[in-house]
């Protein structure tokens, strides 16, 4: 009798267990088909980036240097939009096409054009809106920028300051373009999954282990059962 209610408590924690899940998508992609950052990789640039234009020793004609902690050009502000058609408007040279090109050519580029106006002009041009997004068993979900071309799975959690305790690192789910692949990142080969390459708009999501419901419930739901097992002794006692 006084097992009754104790088991009655556990099957109820077992039914309402289930793994956490976030249904961005129904389409489930192949993991073999995602790049890993020793590969050759540079963002390109596209409409609507945001892009952060520095000339060293020319602030004046910078759109949110980083060569300075101050922005002079405060008619551009700190960054500029690339239009539809993948073209800017910067300072001094006016429209130029930059969609389709990566950082390092579109710097190259405008040095070549800057150099009419400048002597030897260093130019570093940034994309300032990249960014992935980090939800699930981590310390610090959110959106993150990505400054680097170059960003893996692992330093995308190290964004949200690493996992929790109940993070499930079997079925971490990577969702780009709304294809959904699942990671196991208790894995070092084959591929070693913690090298896969992040690119900008992507969504990780760290699910929880089934344990976190139960032990949650648990300490609810079990002095619950000993207090209706003790009941039932007692009502017992009585009957007899």
């Amino acid at each position: 009798m006084k097992l009754y209610p104790l088991l009655f408590a556990i099957i109820l924690i077992l039914c309402s267990c289930r793994s956490q899940k976030y249904l961005f998508t129904n389409n489930s992609g192949d993991l073999s088909d995602l790049p890993l950052t020793s590969e050759n990789y540079e963002y390109i640039i596209k409409p609507d980036d945001k892009i952060n234009f520095s000339i060293w020793d020319n602030d004046n004609l910078s759109i949110g240097s980083v060569f300075s902690i101050y922005n002079s050009n405060e008619a551009y502000g700190k960054w500029v939009l690339v239009e539809a058609n993948g073209q800017v408007s910067l300072p001094k040279i006016g429209v130029f096409q930059l969609g389709g090109l990566t950082c390092s050519e579109a710097s190259d580029s405008l040095e070549t054009v800057y150099s009419k106006y400048l002597v030897n002009p260093i130019i570093v041009v940034k994309v300032m809106n990249r960014t992935v997004s980090v939800l699930g068993e981590v310390r610090t979900p959110g959106n993150y920028l990505l400054e680097k071309d170059k960003n893996n799975i692992s330093d995308a959690i190290g964004f949200a300051q690493g996992y929790m305790n109940y993070a499930d690192l079997n079925k971490i789910q990577l969702i780009r373009e709304n294809i959904s692949y699942t990671i196991d990142l208790s894995l070092i080969e084959p591929n070693n999954p913690h090298s896969i390459l992040i690119k900008s708009g992507d969504i990780i999501v760290v699910p929880s282990q089934r344990r976190k419901i139960f032990e949650q419930k648990a300490s609810t739901i079990i002095p619950f059962a000993s207090a209706v097992t003790a009941i039932g002794i007692i009502a017992t006692l009585f009957l007899k």
